[in-house]
């Protein structure tokens, strides 16, 4: 088994998508380990995109991501990573495969629903950004 970070992003709590991106994710044999509902400071939002700096899309992804409560999460099951990025798609919504979250509900490349981490090492540092490792790992 593997974990892997999940964050349902502003926009999917703003148009009260919660449920419907945590029934679709159970659906595909993920286990929710953690979960909180939070809002990202200016601070916050800055540090966990950080590689991101000087990107074009920086700024508008910080104003983003602070603009009302995410949701972060841990999730568990065999081949996580991989298997998550399959069924959340591309990050933008019209290139997105029919039937994954971000053709389903995103709108657009900045309002896409969810984040999902892209290999083990960003899972692990955006995991432990969110929770204590300690609480994930029993």
């Amino acid at each position: 088994m593997e974990l892997t970070f999940a964050n349902l992003k502003p926009d999917c709590v703003e148009r009260n998508l919660t449920g419907k991106v945590i029934d679709f994710i159970e659906s595909k044999g993920f286990e929710i380990i953690k979960m909180q509902k939070m809002r990202l400071s200016k601070i916050q939002a800055e540090e966990f995109y950080k590689d991101h700096v000087g990107k074009p899309f920086y700024k508008g992804l910080i104003e983003m991501m602070t603009s009302g409560p995410c949701i972060p999460m841990v999730l568990k099951k065999k081949h996580a990573v991989e298997e998550f990025r399959k069924i959340i798609g591309n990050t933008d919504p019209e290139k997105a495969e029919d039937g994954t979250l971000r053709h389903l509900y995103g709108t657009t490349v900045r309002r896409n629903v969810i984040h999902g981490s892209d290999c083990e090492s960003s899972a692990l540092r955006e995991i432990t950004f969110f929770f204590s490792f300690v609480d994930v790992i029993h």
